[in-house]
């Protein structure tokens, strides 16, 4: 057997393994058996075939979310970049009553940036004035991490191919565009009922949420899947998460961009 046989049946048993994972709504063990710990690209496989699934079922894809842009969580990993996963349209909560707790395993929240794209990011040098002139505007969001890894038990590979620890995402309304303020200047704090448990600061996504943002539009360009004109892009976390239980009430306040809320239901069936 050839070793890409050997890797395409490596895919097929990993993205198996999360699958069943969604369908049960029950935690299954660590890829790493499966993928080692530092293979990022047959991660990445995996999680493609995960995408190819999805889309064959329906789903429509209408952005990226891009993880580990602490310096802080990449040493606990072991890794010196950022990963990212795909948004897809059913993941946006935006505007819902509650967050629907039934389709989350293990979520906790993250206050980020998310950068609406006005063009595409797929030729040219993608330098820093071509990625700031490719934004439309920027929002405020909270995105739900989730993880199909039992008690989160991750390393870069396991978490790289379950969509980067991807669940939901809130977006809120107001809109600013990059003139109107800078990424990397916002203060951002984030309360749980009304209890602050998260703060941080622009400048802890990467130095930039931009440079994020680059980073990302290099990457999937390299994948051979860039970014797109309209498509939604979660730039990273400006503080730590927190673990979000049915009932939980999350607030962000994200300097200009305002604040961006989501309640939990207590509903868990």
């Amino acid at each position: 057997m050839s070793t890409t046989d050997v890797d395409a049946n490596t895919v097929v048993l990993a993205a198996d393994r999360i699958t069943s994972a969604i369908r049960a709504m029950q935690p299954v063990e660590p890829l790493r058996d499966l993928l080692g710990v530092d293979d990022i690209t047959l991660a990445y496989t995996v999680q493609e075939e995960l995408t190819r699934r999805r889309i064959a079922d329906g789903a429509v894809v209408v952005g990226r979310k891009i993880g580990l842009t602490s310096p802080a969580v990449q040493q606990q990993l072991g890794v010196d970049q950022p990963d990212f996963g795909v948004l897809f349209a059913d993941m946006d909560m935006s505007g819902a009553d509650e967050i629907p707790s039934r389709r989350l395993l293990q979520p906790k929240a993250e206050a980020e940036i998310a950068f609406i794209l006005r063009t595409d990011l797929a030729d040219g040098d993608l330098d820093d004035e071509q990625i700031r002139a490719a934004v439309g505007h920027a929002v405020a969001a909270l995105e739900i991490v989730d993880s199909r890894i039992a008690n989160w038990d991750i390393t870069i590979t396991d978490t790289v191919a379950d969509n980067a620890s991807s669940g939901l995402f809130v977006l809120a309304e107001q809109k600013l565009t990059l003139d109107e303020f800078e990424p990397r200047e916002v203060e951002m704090r984030m309360y749980a009922d009304d209890v602050l448990v998260s703060e941080g600061t622009g400048a802890a996504c990467l130095g930039d949420p931009l440079n994020a943002l680059a980073w990302l539009a290099r990457t999937a360009k390299e994948y051979g899947n860039p970014l797109r004109a309209g498509q939604i892009v979660l730039s990273g976390a400006l503080g730590p998460m927190v673990p979000t239980p049915p009932g939980t009430r999350i607030r962000a306040e994200i300097g200009p961009l305002g604040s961006v809320s989501a309640t939990f239901s207590r509903k868990e069936g």
